[in-house]
């Protein structure tokens, strides 16, 4: 990883066609500007890793759902009077 130190107003290029400026510096956050062409996605990063983990759970064979509902049906109660009170 490039660790870049910058200020607030000063930017860097990536590539030919991707510039992030450096908008704001508050407390425990930065506000950053990305200029780049329309067909470079620009996601946050835990929005990328939610998308892969939800391909990857798309992509489960079914026998594998199956087995994971037939555990989550044998360890919830059937009857809610059998549940303890308190």
């Amino acid at each position: 990883m490039l660790v870049i130190r910058r200020r607030a107003g000063e930017s860097l290029v990536i590539g030919d066609n991707v510039e992030v400026e450096i908008l704001e510096i508050a407390s425990s956050q930065v506000k950053i500007g990305i200029r780049a062409p329309r067909e470079v996605p620009v996601v946050r990063g835990e929005i990328q890793l939610t998308a892969e983990q939800n391909r990857t759970a798309a992509n489960l064979p079914q026998d594998a759902m199956h087995q994971l509902l037939r555990k989550f049906q044998r360890s919830t109660p059937e009857d809610p009077a059998s549940l303890p009170k308190g």
